[in-house]
């Protein structure tokens, strides 16, 4: 074996440790013949390979080198195999729908086979010569199952309901799959949403935030403390180890710092679930949106009056209390060109139409228009203390008379002036409608809004500086973008424009946002 450069290796290098050597079963050979490298061949996407080597493990251009030994792929004949696994919610309903409209998308015919329970193959072929291009399997089960499989058998993508943690970043990060939390490596797939339900007749048609976690904690426990009949409270839930069940923990009851109560039902699927509800007047159930069926869903208020529904453009701005975004992580490992293209696909309209026909909540942005805007100024000025002054109020509908509400919206993690996962995605997805053009001629506002806790000016000055901070974030995502064209401003009218009550921290959440109005 002729010796490497040390520069040569550092070039090739991908985000992972030097592990130990394996058999050495494939040797790459420069077509010049000046280099040759042996190794352990981990992957093969088509175009690169994957090699352990005693330099670590790097990755090569294949159309640069020969292949020679045992483990080299077929390179006339390749298939590219894909698996995602994940969320039983995604994997059995949305993942498969988006699979076989990527297939219709490229031209490509599928099959589907179930080859064991929650575990689908689907084929897709070339319909003129019935050539193989590639394999997309599914495992169905659970959020952490997903990152089991990325970080132990080698999934390539996992389907989650919820953010990684901290032992799996960790994890990840240790079997060389790089930072799943940089750019690129996780993504918003959909949008969902977790749903109080009740049989129909049930005459409870709303709760509050504060009384949806004592029902869950058991601090409440009997209908007529809802203002329904004298009968006990049955609380029905998805398992806590799943992807709801963990949406449960982190936007219900960890907030008010509680925990789930002995007496809660708990269901290994949606269907059960929502079967245990239909059955039991009694019962009160948390499904998601998607899995709603024929059930009565709960409208969420305040006591302030403030009524919020799970509706698609509610999820959408993120003004719902519990929207539950659907996230697709993605290693640091070079995927092959075919779930490239798919990945692509799914940021694509008419992916979003699949999505939207799945039962989730596409991401297309949606204008609205002030007179579709429901009674938000009018409980803007009903809810107006005396430190928000009528001059602001005026000022305020005098600047957004004549523009439109883009769906898209920013918010804050807790005590943080960092994006949400969901905002970091939204900023791409903005950022990338800029470079498209898409705004050519338009003026954009970046309106900054914040909770009533504290003084009027202080949380006019908070919302104004969220709102300058989205602007940078998106000004340095929209990279290409020829700004000359668009015109991006920020103002900001802090507690003046309420979208839920201040009664509680989910509703103070909701408040604190930041808007985008176009002209």
């Amino acid at each position: 074996m002729r010796v490497i450069r040390a520069a040569f290796c550092a070039a090739l290098f991908l985000l992972c440790p030097a592990l130990a050597v394996k058999a050495q079963d494939v040797t790459l050979t420069s077509r010049d013949g000046a280099v040759e490298l042996s190794g352990d061949l981990l992957g093969f996407d088509g175009e690169f390979y994957r090699l352990q080597t005693e330099f670590g493990v790097l990755t090569l251009d294949g159309s640069g080198v020969l292949c020679a030994g045992p483990g080299c792929p077929d390179l006339t004949d390749f298939v590219a195999r894909i698996t995602i696994s994940g969320a039983e919610t995604v994997g059995e309903i949305l993942m498969p729908a988006l699979v076989e409209g990527f297939a219709l998308r490229a031209g490509l015919g599928v099959t589907r086979e179930q080859v064991a329970a929650g575990q689908v193959l689907y084929t897709l072929s070339e319909r003129d010569t019935g050539r193989v291009a590639g394999e997309f399997t599914i495992h169905s089960h659970t959020t952490d199952r997903g990152f089991e499989e990325l970080i132990a058998d080698g999934a390539d993508l996992v389907m989650a309901l919820r953010e990684v943690r901290e032992a799996e970043l960790t994890a990840a990060r240790e079997a060389g799959l790089g930072d799943l939390t940089q750019r690129g490596r996780a993504r918003v797939l959909a949008l969902d949403a977790l749903v109080p339900i009740v049989a129909p007749g049930n005459p409870v048609q709303s709760i509050t935030m504060p009384e949806l976690a004592k029902v869950y904690a058991g601090e409440i426990d009997n209908w007529q403390d809802l203002g329904g009949a004298d009968a006990p409270i049955v609380p029905h839930l998805r398992r806590m180890s799943s992807g709801l069940g963990q949406v449960v923990q982190d936007r219900l009851l960890a907030p008010v710092e509680v925990t789930l109560a002995e007496t809660a039902v708990e269901h290994d699927s949606d269907e059960a679930l929502l079967q245990a509800v239909l059955s039991d007047p009694f019962a009160i159930g948390l499904s998601s949106a998607s899995e709603v069926g024929s059930a009565a869903g709960l409208a969420l208020s305040g006591e302030c009056g403030f009524t919020l529904q799970a509706t698609r453009r509610n999820a959408k701005t993120e003004d719902y209390p519990m929207t539950a975004p659907v996230f697709l992580y993605q290693p640091a490992v070079r995927l092959p060109k075919l779930a490239r293209d798919f990945l692509a696909y799914t940021r694509d309209p008419q992916a979003q139409y699949v999505i939207r026909r799945a039962g989730f909540v596409d991401q297309l942005p949606e204008e609205v228009a002030i007179d579709d805007q429901g009674d938000r100024f009018a409980n803007a000025i009903a809810q107006a203390g005396e430190e928000t002054p009528l001059a602001e109020l005026q000022r305020m509908i005098g600047t957004l008379t004549g523009m439109k509400r883009l769906t898209t919206s920013f918010r804050f993690r807790a005590g943080s002036t960092r994006l949400d996962a969901q905002s970091l995605s939204n900023v791409r997805l903005l950022a990338g409608a800029l470079e498209s053009g898409q705004y050519d001629g338009r003026q954009i506002l970046l309106v900054g809004f914040s909770d009533g806790e504290g003084g009027a000016e202080a949380n006019r000055a908070i919302s104004a500086r969220r709102a300058e901070t989205v602007r940078r974030a998106i000004l340095a995502a929209a990279e290409t973008a020829d700004l000359s064209r668009i015109e991006l401003g920020t103002d900001a009218f802090g507690e003046a424009m309420p979208m839920a009550c201040d009664d509680s921290e989910w509703g103070r959440r909701v408040n604190r946002r930041v808007e985008v109005w176009l002209r």
